[in-house]
């Protein structure tokens, strides 16, 4: 039996983020994993000799930058700072992405541009009538911007038409809307993001990587590949016990892992009105066909949106275009992100199918044939949540219990199920880890307001 001062429940950025500060501030630490490695869904693995990612990944420069002076010194001066250069097919042409007035303006039909310019020009007639992503979309950017691009997106990503869908998809995902925002995001400058992003030599993986050995220099120790069996939550510690038998003990536990299945894990047993919640939310899942091509380069984009319906690819990135590194010349690996449901066909489909799939869908977007030399798969069975309308209600029963228990605290995407980039993910390590006090109390209304700005988050793509 061990007995620690914090046990972390998944070595995602946000389990692997928490390691390293509570380490570095002198706490023992165990974290727990159950896969081979960490990074979660942000992790890499080789493929084709490459260094590959679980889909597009950027460490975005709105990063906090005390979180980004910790990586940059961690990765040891292999953080790079990179251009960003990718495309969205829209109204049948491809344009760049982050968006450019110039490029909008020479590339869209002009009809297309005429329907959204009337689309703003009559904003102020139109008001939500619901809180659903169909009705907030529709009376901030028009039909013109909902039917060519966000809704069919939508549709794609999360299996849901976009009235079933709740708001806080619309604020959560959506930056820019409103015209006005959109506008200020196309001036000269500005863009529809930011026109660089930073991104390791050794593949977006690293970083994680990196802060574990960190955290494990520190004292820190990785389970890796085992899994929590049951997780007992007492008023004065916790104790996790792993597939393997052993029980681990700990002062608090910090868990990243999806909070509906932490409250099936838990001991006492979650109330069935708990229960029957965390059953009700649902997650979508994805996989992810990586195409090995014997060319030195596909193009010369980073990443290809595919918002229009002719095909279920979402997007694919060429990780070779995301960094100068020690890649092998004559080859290259693309990344295709495949939305599906957990058992459905696509989950199920092989890789022949699945390659099919996305070769089929760059030739129908008009791109370069390619002729895959081998094809690999992964399954995330848990991408990311699915806001259907209504679900606030379940989160809010799920949540309110998790919150109840005194030495728990859940964060991260999947603990807090919620749709965030990495870096999000690491300020809420980051927050979390300075709200443990040297005496080893937790400054609860320190969190309370950390999770206030958390609740503000906008994903940038």
């Amino acid at each position: 039996m061990v007995t620690v001062d914090l046990l972390v429940l998944g070595a995602g950025p946000a389990g692997v983020g928490a390691a390293y500060r509570a380490s570095a501030a002198s706490r023992s630490v165990t974290v727990i994993e159950r896969s081979g490695g960490v990074g979660g869904a942000s992790a890499s693995f080789e493929v084709g000799g490459q260094r590959v990612d679980l889909g597009s990944h950027r460490l975005h420069p709105s990063t906090d930058p005390d979180i980004l002076e910790h990586i940059q010194v961690v990765l040891a001066g292999g953080l790079q700072r990179r251009p960003r250069n990718g495309r969205i097919r829209l109204a049948g042409r491809w344009i760049a992405f982050p968006l450019r007035i110039s490029d909008l303006l020479t590339h869209l039909p002009l009809g297309f541009g005429a329907r959204a310019a009337l689309d703003a020009s009559t904003r102020f007639r139109r008001s939500a009538q619901q809180d659903t992503f169909a009705e907030l979309l529709r009376a901030g950017l028009g039909s013109t911007m909902c039917e060519r691009f966000y809704f069919p997106y939508a549709r794609k990503l999360w299996g849901l038409e976009p009235e079933e869908i709740s708001g806080e998809q619309a604020r959560r995902r959506v930056a820019a809307s409103s015209p006005g925002k959109m506008l200020m995001r196309l001036l000269p400058g500005r863009g529809s993001g930011p026109a660089f992003f930073y991104y390791p030599r050794e593949g977006f993986g690293a970083i994680a990587e990196s802060l574990a050995r960190a955290a494990m220099d520190a004292g820190a120790d990785f389970r890796l590949g085992v899994s929590a069996k049951r997780v007992e939550l007492r008023n004065d510690s916790v104790a996790v016990e792993l597939d393997s038998g052993e029980i681990v003990e700990g002062a608090r536990l910090w868990s990243t892992v999806p909070v509906t299945a932490l409250a099936r894990l838990a001991i006492p047993a979650a109330p069935d009105e708990v229960l029957e919640a965390a059953t009700s939310l649902e997650f979508r899942s994805m996989v992810l066909v990586y195409l090995v091509l014997d060319v030195d380069r596909y193009t010369e984009f980073d990443a290809h949106y595919l918002p229009e319906p002719y095909t279920p690819v979402t997007r694919i990135s060429e990780p070779k275009n995301y960094r100068d590194g020690d890649d092998p010349p004559g080859r290259t690996v693309l990344c295709a992100e495949v939305p599906c449901s957990f058992g459905d066909a696509m989950w199920a489909a092989t890789d022949d199918e699945l390659a099919r799939v996305v070769v089929e869908g760059l030739a129908d977007s008009g791109s370069p044939p390619v002729i895959p030399s081998s094809v690999t798969t992964k399954r995330l069975r848990q991408a990311y949540p699915v806001y259907r309308v209504g679900f606030e209600r379940s989160y809010e029963i799920v949540d309110r219990w998790a919150t109840e228990q005194p030495r728990l605290l859940t964060f991260g995407r999947q603990g807090l199920f919620v749709h965030d980039n990495s870096h999000h993910a690491y300020a809420m390590a980051w927050a979390a880890a300075d709200a443990l006090r040297p005496n080893g109390e937790f400054d609860s209304g320190a969190w309370r307001s950390a999770r206030e700005r958390f609740s503000r988050h906008v994903v940038e793509d």
